[in-house]
């Protein structure tokens, strides 16, 4: 390689350093834009309604501050503590199960029980699953001031981006040459439709396994449903490993009173994934952008190992928003328009 060439390799590592390094501020933005992304067609139904901008942004950012005070009065108030009690109790729970792990493994016969893969390895595993779950969104929740700094952030970014979107959506475009600006807008505003599809059926996704949990574990008198209604809440999120990762705590801890008790914490998740896939996600898929479940998955393990609990929130909308811009781009644009070269005759 020439002289040139080893520069633009240098900067682009250096350019990769540097971003690896500030992550966490991109990942603010990204959420940021996100909502921008949300508020601003709020702003514009207002704006039909016949409300002036200036006016429909006002009231959609007193909305909005209203609701996140709210959100983060609650956390502070009662669900940090809840999940102080949880952390305590899920060691309890672990080790009750180990306890009837070892009475099953006293009461029925040895050769049964061989056809049960890992069972005696059982509870470290929940034990492992627990921990991460519990410590990645209560250190991600329990410190105050980081909290407050990243709500005040992404706060004045969303606001930025909700007044003035027009120049932050000419910088992306302008990085792209002259003759392909006006299909880059195109597909920003592809990428923007499919955000809000995504988001309008992960909001109803989210809020119906939220409050069903909650009141379905309130009836069951399993402890502490709220901030277990929360976790459920936060991990819909989170496709296909949400469901898996939500019914554990609240397992661990029925299991605190009885194997029965637990197990009919089992079947309240079941009945909630059941009727949440077979009558609110049909309501919303018209909506939503498909996604193909080996890479959903293989990026959420992806992100939740380099970029923590925020990225793992925060890997399918970039998946969405990358397989637009690969859909658009490589397979429109250049795969299906590449003509095959007409043979030469000898």
């Amino acid at each position: 390689m020439g002289l040139g060439e080893w520069i633009g390799f240098l900067a682009l590592i250096v350019s990769l350093y540097i971003l690896w390094k500030i992550r966490a501020v991109i990942l603010l933005f990204f959420t940021a834009v996100i909502l921008a992304i949300a508020l601003n067609r709020l702003v514009r139904r207002l704006q039909q309604s016949g409300a002036r901008r200036e006016l429909a942004i006002a009231l959609t950012v007193g909305i909005v501050l209203v609701i996140s005070s709210v959100f983060i009065f609650l956390i502070f108030t009662r669900l940090s503590s809840q999940f102080e009690q949880l952390t305590q109790l899920i060691p309890l729970g672990i080790e009750k199960l180990r306890l009837w792990i070892d009475w099953l493994q006293a009461k029925v016969p040895e050769l049964a029980l061989n056809n049960i893969p890992n069972l005696d390895n059982l509870s470290q595993q929940l034990q492992t699953l627990s921990q991460w779950i519990i410590s990645h969104i209560y250190l991600f929740l329990s410190n105050s001031l980081s909290l407050v700094i990243n709500f005040l952030l992404i706060t004045v970014l969303t606001i930025m981006l909700v007044v003035n979107p027009v120049p932050y959506r000419q910088v992306i475009i302008r990085l792209f040459p002259a003759f392909y600006r006006h299909r880059v807008d195109e597909i920003l505003t592809e990428c923007e439709k499919n955000l809000m599809g995504w988001l309008a059926g992960i909001a109803l996704s989210m809020s119906f396994i939220g409050i069903a949990s909650t009141v379905g574990l309130f009836l069951l008198q399993v402890q502490l449903p709220f901030v277990n209604g929360f976790l459920a809440f936060l991990l819909a999120l989170i496709p296909y490993v949400g469901a898996i990762l939500s019914v554990v705590p609240p397992m661990l801890l029925a299991l605190l009173d009885s194997p029965g008790k637990a197990g009919a914490v089992l079947l309240l998740y079941l009945a909630i994934q059941q009727i949440e896939g077979n009558f609110i996600t049909p309501i919303i898929m018209e909506k939503q952008v498909s996604l193909l479940p080996a890479y959903t998955l293989a990026l959420l393990g992806a992100f939740g190992s380099l970029l923590g609990f925020l990225g793992l929130l925060l890997a399918l909308p970039i998946l969405i928003i990358a397989q637009t811009w690969v859909k658009e781009v490589v397979i429109k644009d250049i795969l299906d328009r590449w003509e095959t070269a007409p043979s030469r005759k000898p």
